[in-house]
């Protein structure tokens, strides 16, 4: 155990070790408490609630900052790049998510395929909970291109479009021989609403469109710039008192999520299905992505996790990866120190779009739902699989269930009944937990990725900049790739490793 620790302080330091210990106690505390009074106390459902309260604050405060959080980084990051970077960070890291997502989905399939967790039962065997969501594969598609262009921004920050299905209208009446029947035919008309939540996917791509704007304004965009990085500093230091109050409500999250739960039965019959989605997601998380951080990056991927401890704890416990966001870029920032620059403009568009967790989760339930059914697959039909949860993955809502809604578009593309999705609502809680926890690590890795990848553009704009602005008679420098990925040239002097800088420089002044 000593051993342990000491490897901690030397991987993050004291404080962050002793903040990783304090969150880990809140954990196993609340499981604790929740058993303790599960077993020994009887509470009505309205005592439950109130059990919850303190849990409940915690996920208010931080949906709260989620909105200026979006907005402030991503116009912030977006405008301190010129739109050539930005454009090759945007494509590096929307290859990432796409190759991750792809290798998550191929995973699961590979793991149900050998485990087969549905051919020793069957469908009537388990019990049904919930109703089944009313969405086809095309709405959903369409829904997330209307999201990506909402028709007023006030709305865009507390509802998105939903298409709430298809209703006909109209029939012919026809007599023959006497006898009258209705020749009905039906003129299908979507139903487009607003359901709540915020429709990040918007706000995104407004945010990215306004940061170049900006940017492109030279000193007449200034003042926004800078209202908008005061307004992401502000916002960050609000993510740093919530983060005080956090073990306590983390500690009340979990304790109330045990006492909530009432059939323990379901979880010894769906076993062997959570195994799989278990082993999966496991095997993502440590072998799959740290592989590929290591491989690009060259540094240790399981110090690069442990700094994220705090993100993934949170993500695991409030289950949204868009409510977590806050404290990813906390732990993105701080413990790993990746750039701002990196983590304002990747971070908000993998919380929306990398859904590792969600695609080999939606992969692992279809095709344990078709051996629940007797229903066998060929080659093709695990393709569209694939290719269905892929892209099912990108269009789910960074919110808890939301892997539910697209499981149905799944199911529907291979021909399996959509109503069942029903089976797997009783322990999706659960397992919605740790794939959102796969999804945050992934954004993290993501940002990692990304920055190695764009060092020498950052360290260009760097150079560009500090010579410009901080000394306008600096000579020019002529340093190859190899020289500037240890050297800057900032105020007349040398600065050594500008890679692990959070914003700013120190600058050397002669």
């Amino acid at each position: 155990m000593c051993f342990f620790i000491k490897t901690l302080q030397s991987f993050s330091g004291e404080h962050e070790l002793s903040e990783k210990l304090r969150n880990y106690r809140s954990d196993v505390s609340g499981i604790s408490l929740g058993v303790v009074v599960r077993e020994y106390a009887s509470l009505s459902h309205l005592h439950k609630q109130y059990f919850g309260f303190p849990g409940e604050i915690l996920m208010r405060m931080l949906k709260l900052v989620i909105l200026p959080l979006i907005i402030s980084s991503m116009i912030t990051g977006v405008a301190a790049l010129d739109s050539e970077v930005s454009g090759k960070i945007g494509l590096r890291a929307v290859i990432y998510y796409f190759s991750t997502t792809i290798i998550a989905v191929i995973l699961g399939i590979i793991l149900v395929m050998t485990i087969k967790p549905g051919v020793s039962q069957e469908a009537g065997n388990i019990d049904r909970a919930g109703t089944t969501p009313n969405v086809t594969t095309v709405d959903t598609l369409l829904d997330l291109l209307r999201n990506m262009f909402p028709e007023n921004l006030v709305q865009a920050c507390f509802q998105q479009v939903t298409s709430d299905g298809k209703t006909w209208e109209g029939f012919d009446l026809s007599v023959m021989g006497g006898l009258s029947f209705q020749n009905i035919t039906r003129e299908y008309k979507i139903v487009g609403a607003y359901s709540d939540g915020i429709n990040v996917l918007g706000l995104i791509v407004f945010c990215v469109a306004f940061g170049l704007v900006i940017g492109k304004m030279g000193d007449k965009g200034r003042i926004l710039l800078e209202f908008f990085d005061a307004l992401n500093e502000a916002t960050m230091k609000l993510v740093q008192i919530i983060m005080c109050y956090m073990p306590f409500g983390i500690l009340f999250l979990i304790a109330a999520k045990i006492i909530e739960v009432e059939d323990w039965e379901i979880f010894r019959k769906m076993g062997l299905y959570m195994v799989t989605v278990l082993s999966g997601l496991a095997i993502h998380a440590t072998i799959c992505l740290p592989l590929i951080f290591f491989i690009i990056v060259r540094k240790n991927p399981y110090t690069f996790t442990l700094g994220m401890a705090q993100a993934l704890v949170t993500a695991l416990m409030i289950s949204s990866s868009s409510a977590t966001l806050p404290v990813t870029f906390r732990c993105a920032e701080e413990n790993n120190r990746i750039d701002k620059r990196i983590t304002r403009f990747v971070l908000p568009v993998g919380a929306t779009i990398n859904m590792d967790g969600t695609a080999l989760y939606e992969a692992v339930a279809a095709i344990f739902i078709a051996q629940l059914n007797d229903y066998p697959l060929d080659v093709g039909q695990i393709v569209t699989i694939s290719i269905t949860a892929t892209v099912a993955s990108i269009g789910a809502a960074g919110v808890p269930n939301a892997g539910l809604v697209t499981m149905v578009i799944v199911l529907t593309a291979v021909g399996l009944p959509a109503s069942d999705v029903t089976l797997i609502v009783a322990v999706d809680w659960l397992l919605d937990r740790f794939r959102t926890m796969i999804n945050v690590l992934g954004d993290a890795y993501g940002a990692g990725i990304v920055q190695k990848l764009s060092k020498k553009e950052l360290e260009r704009m760097d150079l560009i900049s500090d010579v410009d602005v901080a000394n306008p008679f600096a000579l020019e420098t002529t340093l190859d790739d190899e020289e500037c990925e240890k050297k800057s040239y900032v105020n007349g002097g040398f600065t050594v490793d500008k890679t692990d800088a959070i914003s700013y420089t120190e600058t050397s002044q002669f």
